[in-house]
């Protein structure tokens, strides 16, 4: 059974779909959409700025603490989002099968450097990482989805590992090195193709990892500045104080990144069970 079979059959991974294709939508054409740009300070008949204004027929979402349209952040803050969370996924992806495929395959020193790398990187604390960085650097979504990167290709890198290191027992793999096949060829024509349920379950779980991560960075005051997300939404209603006041600043941004997260974790069900036939329903 493959996944759209899945998704066919699970309800929640089927509304996990919809709600992540109703915020891609959202992504894509937010911009246009968006009924104010979101760095305009919005003002009254007699030129005064709206600073903190309760949801009304002009702002459907109220305005921030310097008139800004809280609707129109939020529907630019969503393509930031989904950028972020899916080139961060993919490139982890990339990274940790690569590491798992070649350490579990060549085993001996190839796997032990690989490994030995990989134990590295898990020595290195998320939150200090993402602060060295962006002093060194600059603030920037690049360097934000660059240290997301460098860090998150850990988990997936081991577990796929462990799964080549039995496939690569397997008699088919022998056959293959038999028929004179090269060890390149049997990796990623023959090795790789049996573990993608598993690179697809990471693939969706990291992308809600890194979306609520950048929410935290972006929270902190590391994200881009030039940039709107949903996480600096949250950043600047904190610092100014407007957290327990404000809620229509406060719930927007809080609740679409739950919906997301939620969203994504129930498709990654579908991936699971394909990954683990064991969790399937009987």
């Amino acid at each position: 059974m493959n996944a759209i079979d899945f998704l066919r059959k699970d309800k929640f991974s089927l509304a996990g779909v919809v709600i992540l294709v109703f915020f891609g939508c959202l992504g894509l054409a937010g911009p246009l959409i968006a009924p104010y740009d979101p760095w305009y300070v919005n003002r009254d008949k007699e030129g005064n700025p709206l600073f903190l204004t309760t949801p009304d027929s002009t702002h459907l979402l109220g305005t921030d603490n310097m008139g800004r349209d809280i609707l129109s952040e939020l529907l630019h803050g969503a393509r930031t989002v989904l950028i972020v969370g899916f080139l961060t996924a993919f490139i982890v992806v990339f990274i940790g099968a690569n590491f798992g495929l070649l350490a579990g395959y060549y085993g001996g020193r190839i796997d032990s450097i690989l490994m030995r790398i990989t134990d590295v990187v898990y020595s290195i604390p998320f939150t200090p990482f993402i602060i060295v960085l962006v002093a060194l650097l600059r603030p920037s979504i690049l360097y934000v989805v660059l240290a997301l990167s460098l860090l998150m290709w850990r988990a997936p890198a081991r577990v796929i590992r462990s799964q080549v290191l039995g496939l690569s027992k397997r008699p088919f793999i022998k056959a293959a090195k038999v028929s004179g096949a090269s060890d390149l060829r049997i990796v990623y024509l023959h090795i790789a193709p049996n573990i993608m349920p598993l690179v697809l379950l990471y693939l969706a779980t990291n992308v809600a990892w890194a979306i609520t991560a950048e929410a935290g960075i972006s929270f902190l005051g590391l994200g881009d500045p030039g940039l709107v997300s949903w996480g600096r939404m949250l950043h600047l209603c904190y610092m100014v104080g407007a957290i327990r006041v404000a809620w229509w600043w406060l719930w927007p941004p809080g609740i679409c990144i739950i919906l997301v997260t939620v969203a994504i974790y129930l498709i990654s069900h579908a991936f699971e069970e394909i990954a683990n036939p064991r969790l399937r329903k009987r």
